[in-house]
């Protein structure tokens, strides 16, 4: 049972930098009071966000900082499971969040994420869902079990009866069965490899009893074929050198025209610009004196002269170009094909090498058949012992299958569940009628609800009103504290309700469910949240009041 002793928070929404704390052992029940907005509902907030990181109400993680103050949020929770006594401490700017288990505190070295599955899985064994089924029922924020999917109300009920730990059996299960599959996956292919090893040894062996000179006959005459194709392209590549060497220096020649081609042009150029001069002016741009037109006339002709020359000398180069390009392409074909030719010769005396070594050992070793037979018989002994091990690995599937089958949702815990849901189905309708309302409610294995009226009319949770809603999911929550109790798993001293007096519930529901709060019994601790005060001050142990000063929240 986790028995919560002590909540105490400071910069959490309206509270200011003083710490506010509540012991939430001290009384059987306790009645909070206090006007809109005075944070009387902090209290909820404040242990959600304590255990899980997030508030009950639909609030956003910023928001939760204090605005005046706007830094040092801590928000800390103290309970005890057992004799083992526990501190929750977690807050914002600058975020903290941290365990002490017997006032040591434990280590941090996993992520915040790990650290929090911890949390609920190790030590709460709930989780924010399963929680706030069993410890708060509000108004606002919060969706009661009938408005859960049957997913989820599934999982909360597996919280409640301590059978989470066959899901986490399922997931260690799946684990092993994953490493299994790659044990016997390697396995299978360790036996092909080795199948295979002793198919080739065992063939090598009728090699070797075979004729001794008809392999190596075979084998030289592959050496012969290898030794006629590497002649067949000596040849080849010095043919082709020969061809590349009569061509003579071609990329000289190239190399040659290329720059007579630039100056042929560079000149021609040069003579363009000193004509166009000659056409465009009349001065001499240095003495400033008149250029006569006879020398002028005389210099454009001998210029145009020489550039008709220098053309036409173009157009001859030109043409050689042209027959140097031809033997230049020739020139790389020869170099490329001497290339190529030579990396197949290289190849080939590389296979000529390993023809030659094949050979040898044909010549010298092939004749070792006791050697060879030995090592066939070693071969087969490893292959017996991987079937072996195979078999083992197969029998150990098959143990998995079977758990695997009993820890489906289907399984064991059907089972399990199928077994309480008649006392689960019994509690919520003896809660109902002690709320003086007289239905049948029944949860089925996929945890879908039936209700039936006195007239057997059947109805579903979501035609009723709101206050009828209400005493079901008032039911509910007893109903699961009442489980949890019997099982000593989800079962805590903690019971907070949230205006559940204030909304739906007519004065005589109200009487009824005082009634029941009266039974619970006084290991349990009940904290109403309520605007009711006048009306139910004299129905509670104690009596707490919020209220705001100076723009904080207190608590008197």
């Amino acid at each position: 049972m986790i028995k919560f002793r002590t909540i105490r928070w400071k910069n959490f929404l309206s509270t200011g930098n003083s710490f506010t704390e509540l012991k939430l052992d001290r009384n059987p029940s306790t009645l909070i009071i206090g006007a809109n907005g005075s944070g009387k509902s902090t209290l909820l907030d404040a242990i959600t966000f304590a255990l899980f990181n997030k508030p009950f109400r639909n609030i956003s993680k910023p928001q939760l900082v204090n605005s005046i103050n706007g830094k040092k949020l801590v928000v800390e929770v103290e309970f005890d499971i057992g004799n083992t006594s526990y501190l929750v401490r977690r807050g914002s700017l600058p975020s903290i969040f941290e365990i002490a288990i017997d006032n040591n505190m434990v280590d941090q070295n996993a992520n915040v994420r790990d650290y929090q599955k911890h949390l609920e899985e190790n030590i709460l064994k709930l989780n924010y869902k399963s929680f706030t089924q069993i410890v708060i029922l509000g108004s606002a924020s919060f969706t009661p079990f009938m408005q859960l999917t049957p997913n989820i109300r599934r999982e909360i009920i597996e919280d409640i009866l301590d059978i989470r730990i066959f899901t986490k059996m399922k997931e260690v299960l799946k684990q092993s069965v994953s490493e299994l599959k790659d044990k016997l996956k390697g396995i299978e292919g360790d036996i092909l490899v080795i199948k295979e090893k002793a198919k080739v040894q065992h063939q090598y062996v009728i090699t070797l009893e075979t004729d001794k000179q008809e392999r190596i006959t075979k084998i030289k005459e592959e050496i012969n074929e290898i030794g006629s194709k590497i002649k067949c392209l000596t040849e080849s590549a010095a043919t082709s050198t020969t061809e590349k060497t009569n061509l003579g220096n071609i990329e000289s020649k190239r190399e040659k025209l290329d720059s007579l081609k630039k100056e042929f042009n560079r000149k021609i150029r040069q003579h363009r610009k000193e004509l166009d001069f000659y056409h465009n002016n009349d001065d001499c741009p240095t003495c400033k004196q008149d250029i006569p037109n006879e020398f002028k006339s005389s210099i454009s002709e001998e210029k145009l002269d020489r550039i008709d020359e220098l053309e036409r000398a173009q157009v001859e180069l030109d043409v050689k170009w042209n027959e140097v390009e031809i033997l230049y392409d020739q020139y790389v074909k020869y170099t490329e094909h001497i290339l190529e030719t030579n990396n197949k010769i290289i190849t080939n005396q590389t296979i000529l090498q390993r023809m030659l070594v094949e050979k040898t050992d044909a010549e010298n070793k092939i004749g070792d058949i006791e050697k060879e037979s030995t090592k066939l018989k070693s071969i087969a002994k490893d292959a017996l012992a991987l079937t072996g091990t195979r078999t083992t690995y197969k029998q150990e599937q098959e143990y998995h299958n079977a758990a695997e089958h009993l820890l489906k949702d289907s399984g064991i815990k059907t089972k399990i569940i199928r077994q309480y849901l008649p006392v689960i189905n019994k509690l919520v309708n003896r809660y109902l009628q002690a709320m003086d309302f007289f239905v049948q409610f029944n949860l089925d294995e996929t945890f879908k609800e039936t209700i039936k009226s006195r007239h057997r009319d059947k109805f579903s949770y979501a035609s009723f009103s709101e206050g009828e809603k209400q005493r079901i999911d008032l039911a509910l929550v007893f109903t699961w504290r009442t489980i949890a109790k019997m099982k000593n798993s989800a079962s805590t001293n903690l019971l907070l309700l949230d205006e559940v007096f204030d909304s739906s519930l007519d004065s005589s529901a109200t009487d009824y469910v005082m009634q029941l709060l009266n039974t619970i019994g006084e290991d349990t601790n009940v904290f109403v949240i309520s605007h009711k005060g006048d009306m139910l001050f004299d129905k509670f142990r104690s009596q707490i009041k919020f209220e705001k000063k100076n723009n904080y929240s207190v608590m008197t």
